[in-house]
């Protein structure tokens, strides 16, 4: 054993320095904490709420970050839309203790949002396996920073043109580096994606096939994780005295709903009614002139319209029944 140790002492040497630099790179968690660093939805929820982590929320995916008003609503949920997030995503929040849901709770959810295969986005902090290091789990990330701040070193210590390098050429906005402001850089964006306007019918015939090709032919099945992923949802609100609500969430109704909908939608009401879960059914609700594209509302034609019909129906729960 000691002869083995001191044959291999350098490269033994080398992973415990890796080791090491991993873990503190991992406490120091720069794609939270470093504005160099991309920022997935889940890290921009708690940014733009001082890094509160707990409270009353309203869960989906980029539908409900397109359709609630927080600032305008009188519910007091944090607008919680995850892009491509999904129900094992916040099953997956709740286990890991990431955010601490005190009621109520509202889900709201989409044609989208109960798919398994759907691809999703690889920084949310629930997705990391224990044993990869972060570095390599991010690697793409520390690539692109890394790549911004070597175009920096170019353009502002060694004064070369970094447009004239292919890898320089998407930072053209890069802070140069200077004797005065050595760490000077441009801030990754922290906001989450709005929609506006309103997209064309050939945009939109474009999308809906789109949508047709990759998730028409579904069916139930094809939601079994999701479908899961709610039932436990469910146990846990129970037992820890959650109040829980649901929103269907609006879909263009000039365009045929998905064909797995309304079996989905049938499996999903039937365990929500059997745990006494409040339900807003708006897929089918909104013209079209309310929409962005297919699933997003437009910000300022449909959203103020959602947010104000949300806030109703939230209230309407709160008063007793006579």
């Amino acid at each position: 054993m000691i002869s083995f140790f001191r044959k291999n002492s350098f490269v033994l040497l080398l992973l415990a320095v890796f080791v090491v630099a991993d873990a503190l790179i991992a406490i120091w968690d720069p794609l939270v904490t470093s504005r160099r660093f991309y920022k997935n939805d889940f890290t921009k929820t708690l940014y733009h709420h001082q890094w509160q982590d707990r409270g009353s929320a309203f869960y989906g995916n980029s539908a409900v970050t397109g359709a609630f008003i927080e600032q305008e609503s009188r519910s007091g949920l944090v607008e919680m839309g995850l892009s491509l997030g999904k129900l094992t995503d916040l099953k997956a929040i709740m286990e890991q203790e990431l955010y601490h849901f005190e009621g109520p709770l509202v889900i709201g959810i989409d044609v989208h949002t109960m798919i398994d295969s759907l691809e999703t986005d690889n920084t949310y902090q629930w997705l990391k396996p224990w044993y990869q290091p972060y570095v390599y789990a991010y690697r793409d990330y520390f690539r692109d920073t890394g790549t911004e701040v070597a175009c920096q070193l170019t353009q502002g210590l060694l004064k070369l043109d970094a447009s004239r390098f292919e890898a320089c050429a998407k930072f053209p906005e890069t802070l140069k580096l200077s004797s005065t402001d050595p760490f000077a850089y441009q801030p990754r964006w922290i906001d989450k994606e709005l929609y506006f306007g309103q997209k064309s019918d050939q945009e939109l015939r474009k999308k809906w096939h789109d949508y047709d090709q990759r998730f028409g032919w579904m069916s139930q099945h094809d939601s079994k994780e999701n479908l899961e992923a709610l039932d436990w949802i469910l146990r846990y609100a129970k037992e820890h005295q959650l109040p829980l609500r649901v929103v269907w969430m609006p879909w263009n109704t000039r365009y045929a709903l998905p064909d797995y909908m309304p079996g989905l939608q049938e499996d999903v009401n039937r365990r929500l009614a059997a745990y006494n879960v409040p339900v807003l059914d708006l897929l089918q609700r909104y013209e079209s002139k309310y929409f962005h594209d297919l699933v997003h509302l437009s910000r300022h034609e449909g959203a103020p319209v959602f947010t104000k019909e949300v806030d109703a129906w939230l209230l309407s729960l709160e008063k007793p029944s006579r």
